[in-house]
């Protein structure tokens, strides 16, 4: 860490405001669940984002062409990205925010067990254990048989599952790829895959509703860049646990604009995944336990297009 500005609170700061940011940018987009097509949403949406991202990315001059070095694994990021956007856009326009936000935690589980045949990760027994306590706090969540499964559960499951290969293949290509093509290639197919489905989803815009399609695109943007600087000023172990303060934010978003009630289960059920998240996090962050630590590496695996890897430009160390 460079110069005595670069302190940990700093960047605890910035990353309690950029998921917050996040919160609130999905609490608009069950908002606009409510009249609109989460297909319309992320179309919308994804246009807003794209304008902003690309002159950021592009004001790299490092970048360099955008030609992919492994064309079939960014075209696999790209879809695995657009599933699990699609999915969660799902989720949050059909479930309780808190409720979502449980089930999505269960991303770092998914990618520590996705690693193993993978990315040759070795996972020991108390990992394992971690993933096994976390995945019974998914089935507290769920309840099986006591209540009853929508697709908002499937989706949200399936949002966590996708984002979890997403991570995986930024672990494995990470080195490799400019972070220009990670991030604009995805947010591309995007564009052009709703944009295919818009005539058989399209509703009227009316401007407050475009305005709330744009407001999600800019907090997206806006919440990337935050962790961001967060990372730059703190240790990924340290900024990483800061996205379950997510769940604080959506169950407070739910009670006042939703009228969604907490759910006891659900917070028992969260509260075990997200210890069970936050022990990965730690286990990784030691030394000589993890390899490639392909959850504290991609520490924020959001169903946003922004990938973990940073452009340069983004990158900068403060001077000593």
């Amino acid at each position: 860490m460079q110069g005595g500005s670069n302190t940990p609170v700093r960047g605890l700061g910035f990353a309690f405001l950029a998921f917050a940011l996040f919160a609130t940018h999905d609490a608009i987009i069950k908002a606009l669940g409510q009249s609109y097509s989460v297909f319309q949403i992320l179309f919308f949406a994804m246009l807003f984002a794209f304008i902003p991202m690309t002159v950021l990315v592009l004001a790299d001059r490092s970048t360099g062409n955008f030609r992919p070095h492994h064309p079939w694994l960014i075209l696999a990021r790209s879809a695995t990205t657009l599933v699990s956007m699609s999915c969660a856009f799902y989720a949050f326009a059909t479930l309780p925010l808190a409720q979502v936000y449980a089930l999505l935690f269960a991303t770092p589980l998914l990618i520590t067990v996705l690693s193993v045949p993978l990315l040759g990760e070795t996972v020991r027994a108390q990992r394992w254990a971690a993933v096994v306590v976390g995945l019974i706090g998914v089935i507290i969540v769920l309840r099986p048989g006591a209540s009853a499964l929508t697709g908002g559960h499937f989706a949200a499951l399936g949002s966590a599952l996708s984002s979890s290969f997403a991570a995986i293949i930024i672990r494995k290509i990470g080195a490799e790829e400019r972070s220009a093509v990670m991030i604009l290639y995805p947010m591309l197919a995007t564009i052009i895959a709703m944009g295919a489905l818009l005539p058989w989803v399209y509703t009227p815009v009316e401007l407050p509703a475009l305005g709330m399609m744009a407001a999600v695109g800019a907090l997206s943007v806006t919440a990337q860049l935050g962790t961001i600087t967060a990372y730059r000023f703190a240790p990924a172990a340290v900024i990483a646990p800061m996205q379950y303060s997510q769940i604080l934010w959506a169950t407070g978003f739910g009670i006042v604009f939703f009228a969604e009630q907490p759910d006891s289960m659900v917070a028992l059920g969260a509260s075990i995944v997200i210890a069970s998240g936050i022990f990965i996090v730690w286990r990784e962050s030691r030394a000589n336990v993890s390899e490639r630590s392909p959850v504290l590496k991609t520490p924020n695996p959001r169903f946003d297009a922004g990938p973990s890897p940073r452009p340069k430009f983004w990158r900068r160390k403060s001077k000593a």
